[in-house]
C-alpha cells in the first residue's frame, strides 16, 4: 500500500511520509470515536446542560422577583452584583433588592421573547426582550426593555453579576 508523500512543508525540501501517516492516523481514530460513542464529546453534552441549568435558574429567579421571595432572588446574585438600568444608573446588590422588593411595587408575570444564551467557559450571557406590566405606588406601569443578564460560574455555582437593560418603545 502506498500513501502520497506529504507536501513540501520544510525549508530544505525534505518529505516526512511519517508524520502524514500519523495524521492520517489521527484522523481515522477521531471519526472511529465519533462513530463509537454515537453522539457529540462530553464537552458538547456538558454545555446542553449548562444551557438549560442556566435557562431554568434565570426563569426561576424572575418568577421569585414576581412573587417578591427575597431569599430565592439573593441566592441567584453574586455579592458583587451591579445593576445598569435604562437611564444608565448603577446600583449595587442592596440597593437593587430594596427597589426590586418594594412593597410599591408590583410586578405582574412575564415572559421573554428573543431570548438568546452565550456560554464563554465560565461565563454566560442571557439577553433577550420583555414587556412588564403592574403597578407602582398603585400607579399602573407599561414597560418594554432587552436585557443582557451576565452570570459567572464560582465554585461550582452560578451566579448572576450583572444586569443591564436598554429602554425599548413600548
Amino acid at each position: 500500500m502506498s500513501f502520497p508523500s506529504e507536501p513540501d512543508c520544510s525549508h530544505g525540501g525534505a518529505r516526512r511520509p511519517a508524520t502524514f501517516l500519523l495524521l492520517a492516523f489521527a484522523a481515522i481514530a477521531l471519526q472511529a470515536c465519533v462513530a463509537v460513542t454515537g453522539g457529540p464529546p462530553a464537552a458538547a453534552l456538558d454545555r446542553e446542560q449548562t444551557a438549560k441549568q442556566l435557562v431554568a435558574q434565570a426563569d426561576a429567579w424572575d418568577r421569585a422577583i414576581v412573587r417578591k421571595d427575597r431569599a430565592a432572588v439573593e441566592a441567584n446574585m453574586a455579592e458583587d452584583f451591579r445593576h445598569i438600568d435604562g437611564s444608565g444608573n448603577t446600583a449595587a446588590k442592596a440597593e437593587f433588592l430594596e427597589n426590586i422588593l418594594s412593597a410599591d411595587l408590583e410586578i405582574d408575570p412575564y415572559s421573554v421573547e428573543d431570548f438568546d444564551l452565550r456560554i464563554y467557559g465560565d461565563v454566560a450571557l442571557l439577553c433577550g426582550r420583555t414587556r412588564m406590566t403592574g403597578r407602582y405606588q398603585g400607579k399602573m406601569f407599561t414597560s418594554h426593555y432587552r436585557y443582557i443578564d451576565t452570570y459567572v460560574l464560582r465554585d461550582g455555582k452560578w451566579r448572576v453579576v450583572s444586569v443591564q437593560i436598554t429602554k425599548m418603545q413600548p
